[in-house]
């Protein structure tokens, strides 16, 4: 499968008063990026769950921060799915600065929900397809 990726700017709201990017916030970076992968796929979120009363959540995500990322840098943030299973996905995902040096790697396991009861529900064929 291929590798998606989506540059970011880092501001001043993402870093803590040393102007280094506060650690929890690489999990919004991430976050946005598997957005942004989905809409090159034109999947809505959004779309997913009135149409298909699904959504996406995080089941795991087990991630290495390698070094820091600071104010104004610019980053790559990567999505690549590993496996696509009946109501799950298992990515990888990275988060390199603009000298291709590894600032994160993250494995996360996504899970299709019910939207209403939050039950576990296997991906929409259609979804299953445009991500296989």
């Amino acid at each position: 499968m291929t590798i998606f990726h989506w540059s970011l700017n880092v501001y001043y709201e993402d870093t803590d008063a040393g102007g280094v990017v506060y650690y929890a916030n690489y999990l919004k970076f991430l976050e946005r990026a598997r957005t942004e992968w989905l809409r090159s796929l034109e999947i809505s979120q959004h779309q997913l769950s009135k149409e298909h009363d699904a959504v996406f959540a995080v089941r795991s995500v087990s991630i290495d921060y390698k070094k820091p990322a600071y104010l104004d840098d610019k980053l790559i943030i990567s999505v690549e799915v590993l496996d696509v299973r009946k109501a799950s996905l298992n990515m990888r995902q990275t988060i390199v600065n603009k000298n291709n040096e590894l600032i994160v790697n993250a494995a996360v396991n996504i899970v299709c929900l019910h939207s209403e009861s939050f039950l576990p529900r296997p991906l929409p064929e259609t979804i299953y397809k445009a991500i296989k």
